[in-house]
């Protein structure tokens, strides 16, 4: 089969790989959809010769599909052949008490694998995968919902879970690509006021269309002054998706005394005064992807709601196209793109 690699310098080409077969407790999950992250983009566009940049792995991991294959020890209560899934894209040792809690990334049992890493991601035909990491997908969701809930949207709610409670409040989300689009569109249905900061006039239209009270391009004006007018002092919440070093230190400056901010952006760099915010009683967070269950959770949340977090992709790609397809979502001025694949492929 051919799978997608990354060669780093903003390089992707297709290279052939040996068909997957289950091993004890796994199972072969015929791709449907395979989200494209943007946290794919700094393997991408990474100098080569790292591990993630030799070509050996099919990258990709955000991937949802059905099961074709089950190996040994897999009954059917956990997987069978036919079920519609997304796959949770960590690997632990399974015994830790990260792991027991669902949050294989944090696994102190072992280093922790990831899809698309360590291991064969989605941007293949076929994945092998533990059927533990395997969570059922909703039918009334879409394959690319099943895909983003896996990582980029699944980001935004496990960093609204960190938040706590936005409902009747303000939120001010910085960078509206797809974690901060998913983001808009979650806290919205969560009760939250939410304003959307992008620079890029299209991402703001995205925000408003799924939901947004208000948008702001931070370089028209000073972000800062701008978002304590429109929060009456400063915001209750904050969540910075954008990993620009500007964008988390205009974040903290807009919360009102006893606001929360969280870090989910990666790439950035803040330093500051603790004088400055010392009196304010500010929280300050990061979140790290989500737990599978809460990857549940999201996908119950949105199938209940019939939330549309279809409308986060703006670009859908065949695998054949993956080199027009990543070098699209490098220029990062649109939604979610996601790698399709027939049903009979």
């Amino acid at each position: 089969m051919k799978g997608a690699v990354f060669l780093g310098d903003r390089k992707v080409e297709l290279r052939e790989f040996p068909d997957p077969e289950p091993g004890p407790g796994e199972v072969i999950v015929q791709t449907r959809a395979s989200g494209m992250c943007g946290s794919d983009l700094h393997v991408y566009r990474h100098q080569p010769g790292g591990p993630a940049t030799q070509g050996d792995r099919i990258v990709g991991h955000e991937p949802a599909g059905v099961v074709c294959q089950v190996g040994q020890g897999v009954t059917p209560d956990v997987a069978s052949v036919g079920d519609r899934v997304m796959i949770h894209h960590y690997i632990g040792c399974t015994r830790c008490d990260a792991c027991r809690l669902g949050w294989p990334q944090m696994c102190t049992g072992a280093p922790f694998q990831a899809f698309g890493t360590q291991v064969h991601g989605g941007h293949a035909p076929l994945i092998k995968a533990p059927a533990s990491t395997l969570v059922l997908l909703d039918p009334a969701l879409s394959f690319e919902a099943g895909a983003t809930i896996g990582c980029g949207t699944g980001t935004a709610w496990g960093a609204l879970d960190r938040l706590g409670n936005v409902g009747g409040e303000t939120l001010v989300v910085f960078g509206q690509g797809p974690v901060g689009l998913s983001a808009t569109l979650l806290a919205t249905a969560r009760g939250a006021r939410v304003i959307a900061v992008d620079p890029e006039p299209a991402r703001r239209a995205h925000a408003r269309r799924l939901g947004a009270a208000a948008v702001l391009d931070p370089t028209a004006n000073d972000p800062v002054e701008a978002l304590r007018d429109l929060t009456s002092g400063g915001a209750a919440f904050v969540l910075e998706t954008s990993g620009n070093s500007a964008a988390i230190t205009a974040g903290l400056q807009s919360l009102r005394p006893w606001g929360s901010i969280c870090l989910v952006g990666l790439g950035g760099e803040v330093g500051f005064r603790v004088e400055d915010h010392f009196r304010s009683q500010i929280t300050l967070m990061t979140s790290w992807t989500l737990s599978i269950v809460a990857q549940r959770r999201c996908a119950e949340f949105i199938a209940t709601r019939e939330l549309p977090v279809d409308d986060i992709f703006t670009h859908r790609w065949d695998l054949d196209d993956v080199v027009e397809a990543y070098a699209n979502f490098d220029l990062q001025a649109g939604g979610k793109g996601v790698i399709l694949f027939e049903q009979d492929a």
